[in-house]
């Protein structure tokens, strides 16, 4: 395996650009991932590069079969390199990194791909301006565990590639579809035309608990500030919303998604055993 010991080197330049730069993951058609945690999921054919110290390598890896399989995989195909730890330092912008990074391949997604999930119906988030790194990962962990078919997050929103985004998701980054739109009101009228029904999140809308959620359908959820834009507001086909005690008003945004994403699993899960019974 190649050594990198120069934070001077000219990967280590192109990797940390990668890492800092919106533009530059955009550009690159990939994104940084740091520690073991991340590394196990990676999906081998996903792998660009791994970044490991020589420590991490010799202590950590043979013990571990989720990482000695990513690892080995990339060794073979040439694309693990021993760093040393101020150059892995350099690469993640962590002053105590966890021994071992990544470069990922970024998947591309269309609308078409969320609208389809073998035999279920689909269930899709959407998130309007949401700014928030821990929200972003937060929803795209929870989609994964709620079995959401995919989600669409508009261009303005916090870049769902970036560092604290990727580490809050927990590996869902890795397998759940998301698509990027620059036309956000465009792809809910494709949504509704396809037969989805598109929900809101608003304050004045109906409880969730009176709705229901076992057909094609759509959520959107807004701003961590402002909530969702009027424009938004008006294409949606109903407004809902989540009970609240005492005096809150709302939950922050990740909260307030898994919330009503786990309801829509529920009833579905319930509408399957119904037909069983």
């Amino acid at each position: 395996m190649e050594k990198i010991t120069s934070v001077k080197n000219d990967r280590v330049k192109r990797v940390t650009k990668i890492m800092s730069s919106p533009k530059e993951r955009k550009y690159s058609g990939k994104y940084l991932v740091e520690g073991p945690r991340m590394a196990r999921e990676i999906p081998l054919k996903d792998i660009d590069q791994i970044f490991v110290t020589q420590d991490f390598y010799d202590k950590e890896v043979d013990g571990d079969t989720k990482l000695f399989r990513v690892v080995s995989y990339a060794v073979d195909k040439g694309k693990c390199f021993i760093v040393s730890p101020d150059v892995l330092r350099k690469l993640t912008n962590t002053e105590r990194p966890q021994g071992i990074a990544a470069l990922v391949k970024i998947h591309e997604y269309k609308l078409e791909d969320l609208m389809v999930k073998g035999d279920a119906p689909p269930m899709i988030i959407i998130a309007e301006r949401l700014q928030d790194p821990g929200n972003m990962g937060t929803i795209i962990r929870s989609a994964e565990g709620a079995g959401a078919t995919g989600i669409i997050v508009s261009y303005d929103s916090v870049d769902i590639y970036s560092p604290k985004v990727v580490r809050a998701t927990m590996g869902a980054i890795f397998r759940e579809k998301i698509v990027v739109t620059y036309d956000l009101l465009g792809d809910i009228q494709k949504l509704k035309e396809a037969g989805i029904t598109v929900y809101a999140m608003h304050l004045e809308g109906k409880s969730m608990y009176d709705m229901d959620f076992t057909g094609p359908s759509a959520f959107m959820i807004g701003n961590e500030g402002r909530g969702l834009s009027d424009d938004i507001v008006n294409e949606a086909d109903k407004l809902l919303r989540i009970p609240m005690m005492g005096e809150l008003e709302s939950l922050n945004a990740g909260a307030s998604a898994t919330i009503v994403a786990y309801e829509f699993l529920r009833q579905r899960l319930s509408n399957v055993d119904m037909l069983f019974l």
